[in-house]
C-alpha cells in the first residue's frame, strides 16, 4: 500500500490550509514548499496544486480567512446595543483579544516581512482598517482626526505586538490591555483631541 491517502478520504482546502498555516509559523514562508505541505498531508504535491495555483495563493486564501475573522469579530461589537464610549473600549480590546486569541494568524496577517506575500495581500488589511478608522471615527462623534485614529491603531497593534511571541494569553494580560485602551482612548472620550 502506498503511503498517501486513499482517494476516498478528499483533500480540502481548509485541510491544506491548516496545515501550511503550522508549516509557515514554524519554519516561515521562505522555508516552506508546497511539496512539503503535501508531504505533511502524505498527499501528492499536484493534489495541493487543484486547489492553489502556487503558495501564494494558499497564503494568500489563509490571510483572507483571517481578516474575515477579525472583521466578524469588530462587527459583532459594532452591532451590541451599548453606549459609545462602552463600544469604543470593547473595540479595542476586541482587537487586542483577537491579535492574542490567534497569536500564529495575527503574525501571518501583519508582521510577516516577505515582499511576495506583501504584494499579495494588501486590500485585505487597508478593509480591515477601513472599518476599524470608521468605526473610531464615529464612535467618537468625529473628535479623533485621522492622524489619531492610525495612533490608536498603531498603539494597539504594538501591544498585541509585544506580547504575540509570548507564551501570555489574553486573559494573562487583560487587565493590562484594559489600562491601555482606558489611557489611549483618554484624550477622546475626555473630549480634549
Amino acid at each position: 500500500m502506498s503511503p498517501r491517502k486513499q482517494v476516498q478520504e478528499e483533500l480540502s482546502r481548509e485541510k491544506i490550509m491548516d496545515v501550511a498555516h503550522e508549516l509557515f509559523v514554524q519554519k516561515g514562508y521562505q522555508h516552506v514548499s508546497m511539496r512539503q505541505i503535501a508531504k505533511e498531508l502524505n498527499y501528492s504535491h499536484g493534489a495541493i496544486y487543484y486547489h492553489f495555483n502556487n503558495k501564494a495563493d494558499l497564503f494568500y486564501a489563509m490571510v483572507v480567512q483571517d481578516f474575515e475573522l477579525l472583521n466578524q469579530v469588530l462587527q459583532q461589537i459594532i452591532n451590541q446595543d451599548i453606549p459609545p464610549d462602552e463600544k469604543l473600549k470593547k473595540i479595542l480590546l476586541g482587537y487586542i483579544e483577537f491579535g492574542l486569541t490567534h497569536k500564529s494568524q495575527y503574525e501571518l496577517m501583519f508582521l510577516i516581512n516577505d515582499e511576495e506575500v506583501k504584494s499579495c495581500i494588501q486590500q485585505e488589511p487597508m478593509e480591515s482598517y477601513g472599518m476599524f478608522a470608521n468605526v473610531i471615527s464615529n464612535l467618537s462623534n468625529q473628535k479623533a482626526s485621522i492622524q489619531d485614529i492610525w495612533s490608536i491603531f498603531l498603539s494597539i497593534h504594538g501591544f498585541v505586538t509585544h506580547y504575540c511571541r509570548s507564551n501570555q494569553t489574553y486573559d494573562d494580560v487583560k487587565n493590562l490591555a484594559r489600562s491601555h485602551v482606558e489611557y489611549i482612548l483618554k484624550p477622546i472620550l475626555n473630549g480634549k483631541v
